[in-house]
């Protein structure tokens, strides 16, 4: 639902099934971007990664109650900003 990143993290808004478990849905996110990415910018990633591995294998999920999905999105977008 929305998508932006940090220099040494991103943040995701998604929605899922229940049945769905998140450190698969993590597992498959970070496999086929990562796949995708060696793919198209294989000339400008070989020079800063030389390890088999893209992403950290560690990650973050929270769910939050109460709040808009609007408000989330904006959030997202504005984490490059200095607000």
């Amino acid at each position: 639902m929305e998508f932006n990143g940090e220099e040494d993290h991103v943040h995701l808004l998604f929605q899922y099934h229940p049945d769905l478990q998140i450190s698969k849905l993590v597992n498959n996110v970070k496999s086929v971007t990562s796949r995708r990415l060696r793919q198209e910018y294989i000339e400008h990633l070989e020079k800063f990664f030389w390890k088999d591995v893209f992403w950290n294998g560690s990650y973050f999920v929270a769910s939050c109650g109460g709040v808009t999905i609007s408000k989330l999105k904006e959030y997202i977008k504005n984490q490059n900003s200095s607000e």
